[in-house]
């Protein structure tokens, strides 16, 4: 995904000046973002309050948030396209600009009619990601809308489905692990991944069935903005960045443990061929 999003990140940077001919959008969306990439694949629904984004064998699509932020708790309610979905990647994620970028990433890996759906998450610092892990979704999210979240603040960036966290990567800097820092933007897409996407990329795109659409709600950002000092992005002024969230509590602990032991199928911290030596940031304490 890396060569893909370095490229787009490129025109993410200018903002809405690259999105072509200006079009009316809804002022509940247009608060906070606008039209990335593919404007004739983007629709308003419900007075602006959701938004279809496609992908056809032309293009994808994209929307992406006005600013960038250096730390916040960052939401997207959003259901994936139905039916075949094989080789679709619907992405949810926060992206710096940079050669050696930092980015947390939410991906549905798309699937065949009636097979599991698998979500992915992922943590690139520094340039670096590889740290991918893969959750089987006990859930249709084709069928409704659920919520997305990711905690980002000096303590912990922690990945929820719902309200449950999934993932967690602790700032662990003290030991020489890259914690991701840069100012990021917030992106939601849809793309053709069918190179890597579904089983390995062996289940290609179906594109009798297009256009694939996913649906995105509540545009809200709970963040600061990168324009202000560091240090007031990282202060208790901001609830996020509150000593209770530095860490899990006792029923979220709970269910985390519970979600990795019976829905992750993939962790690269225990990819021996991989890492043959466990990343340092792969240590349980």
């Amino acid at each position: 995904m890396r060569s893909f999003l370095l490229g787009l990140s490129v025109f993410l940077l200018v903002g809405g000046a690259l999105a072509g001919k200006k079009i009316a959008i809804p002022s509940s969306f247009d608060k906070n973002y606008y039209v990335a990439w593919a404007q004739d694949h983007v629709q308003f629904l419900h007075q602006g309050k959701e938004v279809q984004i496609s992908m056809d064998k032309a293009s994808g699509s994209a929307i992406a948030s006005k600013m960038v932020y250096a730390s916040g708790f960052f939401n997207m309610r959003i259901k994936v396209p139905v039916g075949d979905s094989a080789g679709v990647v619907t992405a949810f994620y926060l992206t710096s600009h940079s050669d050696i970028h930092d980015e947390l990433d939410f991906e549905f890996l798309g699937n065949k009619e009636g097979k599991p759906h698998y979500l992915q998450t992922n943590v690139y610092t520094n340039g670096v990601g590889n740290r991918e892990q893969r959750f089987l979704l006990w859930f249709d999210p084709s069928a409704r809308f659920h919520t997305y979240r990711v905690l980002w603040n000096t303590h912990q960036i922690v990945f929820f489905v719902d309200d449950t966290p999934i993932r967690v990567f602790r700032n662990k800097a003290k030991i020489g692990v890259h914690y991701p820092s840069q100012p990021m933007q917030v992106v939601g897409s849809i793309w053709d991944g069918d190179s890597w996407a579904t089983d390995g990329g062996q289940t290609k795109v179906n594109w009798t069935v297009a256009p694939f659409k996913t649906y995105f709600r509540n545009f809200d950002i709970d963040a600061c903005p990168s324009s202000k000092l560091p240090q007031l992005c990282y202060s208790p002024k901001f609830w996020w960045n509150r000593d209770k969230y530095s860490n899990l509590n006792s029923t979220q602990q709970k269910r985390y443990l519970y979600v990795r032991k019976n829905y992750m199928v993939y962790d690269y911290c225990s990819d021996k061929t991989r890492y043959p030596v466990p990343p340092p940031e792969c240590d349980a304490t």
